[in-house]
């Protein structure tokens, strides 16, 4: 293999590797998400790896078709500057709006006490909740699922540019798909790794009594996550 290729890849892993890292949006939602609707390992794991690709292959398109109409690199991380400004507003909607989903959730299923008075006089206390049975939680699970694809198809991979642009200039197409190949793996493979690692510890925590809260405190997680994403540039 060419030395100039083996830094290229080096770069591509340890770059992929520190971008997911210190990125919590590429892990919170999933651990939050995954936790709160009580997901299998499974689930957990196919739509980890379907918005990762999103998330990388999006860019990737980006730069080559940027690359094919000649833009500089400066032009083309314009425009990911601005994808990772929409992706971070659209993730703090989403945030905040699963956190009032959750809230909701909660008050419509709160045992309520009411007194039923017998034709003999007696007196006898009834408790229920108020289910709400109009409600579709797969199909809401769905659309949460694709809200939170549609985020990550926004999200910018900005590391990823110069990386692909150099094997690109030099017009050695084998080196671009090797290239991008690598960062993707490390990618998505760093984000699988932390949200099953954070669920692993996560499963030694005593979390019955916070179970009606689950959905409303995984929408704040996503949403403190948006906006560490927004205002603190992590």
């Amino acid at each position: 293999m060419p030395s100039e290729l083996s830094v290229l890849l080096i770069t591509a892993a340890s770059v992929g590797f520190m971008h997911t890292i210190f990125g919590p949006d590429h892990y919170i939602p999933f651990i939050a998400m995954s936790k709160a609707g009580n997901w299998s390992k499974f689930k957990t794991l196919w739509v980890t790896i379907l918005c990762g690709l999103g998330h990388v292959g999006s860019t990737i398109i980006l730069g080559l078709v940027g690359i094919a109409f000649g833009y500089s690199i400066f032009q083309i991380q314009g425009v990911e500057s601005y994808r990772g400004n929409i992706a971070g507003w659209l993730l703090i909607i989403f945030g905040l709006l699963y956190t009032v989903w959750g809230i909701r959730r909660v008050i419509l299923n709160k045992p309520h006490t009411h007194t039923h008075i017998h034709h003999d006089g007696a007196m006898e206390l009834h408790s229920h909740e108020h289910q709400n049975k109009h409600e579709h939680p797969e199909y809401k699970a769905s659309m949460r699922i694709w809200f939170i694809f549609t985020i990550f198809v926004f999200g910018p991979c900005e590391p990823l540019i110069p990386i692909l642009m150099y094997p690109a200039a030099k017009g050695t197409l084998t080196d671009v798909v090797i290239v991008c190949t690598v960062f993707s793996i490390v990618t998505i493979g760093t984000m699988l790794a932390v949200v099953f690692s954070a669920l692993y510890g996560l499963s030694f925590v005593p979390m019955k009594r916070m179970e009606q809260y689950s959905h409303a405190l995984g929408g704040f997680a996503i949403l403190m996550c948006g906006i560490a994403v927004q205002f603190l540039g992590l």
